[in-house]
């Protein structure tokens, strides 16, 4: 039972940093639309926990996913770049 599981991670960028120990990731990806064929940007926004509130608004991290902390915060900042 020492099997470690592969996280998920995402890149993403801060867009809020007022919470304590908790800051918003905007996630953004691109796709292509089913019907039409063009690319577009599809983004979602995580909350996740950053213990050491290091983050702020505007940086760009690394966030993987872990154990629910919230109703809302299943991730947790793995680096901060």
């Amino acid at each position: 039972m020492s099997e470690s599981k592969l996280k998920r991670t995402l890149t993403g960028t801060v867009v809020s940093d007022k919470m304590d120990k908790t800051v918003t990731v905007l996630v953004e990806r691109k796709v292509k639309h089913p019907l039409l064929g063009k690319i577009i940007r599809v983004s979602k926004k995580y909350h996740a926990h950053d213990e050491e509130n290091q983050c702020h608004t505007g940086d760009v991290v690394t966030i993987e996913e872990c154990r629910p902390l919230a109703k809302t915060k299943a991730w947790r900042v793995a680096k901060a770049a």
